[in-house]
């Protein structure tokens, strides 16, 4: 109304596991390589540790182990998913390390993911973040591909 700018809200965030960072759009699945559950980027992981990319609070585990949600304070929403048809294993190479209502900081552990048991079954361990409300983003950031290690930053989202 008066031309005051209010400042717009930067969330980073941070690798969820150590290996090649890469854009969604990269995605071997067009569920999130065409954007239908939001944007945000993937890592294809060296290492099993899955941690959390923001400080936040746990909202769902899926029965299945394959996915994580979390909100940040600001409102983000945050799903982790792990591997590409991992539903299929029924959990079974996935060791949750929270439950729904858990507070969690950047870079605490969330999941133990067996990548040797993923990769025997077939699928991709390929670790997808996705901001799946973009009705609150106005802009996302993602660091250039190439290797990162867990906590490190790889992303900022502006809040509208």
């Amino acid at each position: 109304m008066f031309g005051f700018k209010k400042k717009k809200t930067a969330v980073a965030l941070n690798a969820v596991a150590s290996g090649q960072l890469m854009p969604i759009t990269a995605v071997a699945d067009p569920v999130f390589s065409q954007k239908m559950m939001g944007d945000g980027f993937a890592i294809d992981p060296t290492d099993g540790t899955i941690t959390a990319p923001a400080d936040g609070e746990i909202k769902t585990v899926a029965d299945t182990k394959h996915a994580v949600m979390l909100t940040t304070k600001d409102g983000l929403e945050l799903m982790l998913h792990l591997g590409l048809d991992t539903v299929e294993l029924k959990g079974a190479p996935f060791d949750v390390q929270v439950q729904v209502g858990d507070q969690v900081t950047a870079g605490q552990p969330l999941v133990q993911m067996d990548l040797a048991a993923v990769k025997a079954a077939g699928k991709s361990t390929t670790v997808i973040v996705v901001v799946t409300n973009m009705d609150l983003v106005d802009q996302l950031d993602v660091a250039a591909a190439g290797p990162v290690t867990a906590s490190s930053p790889v992303a900022s989202v502006t809040l509208k």
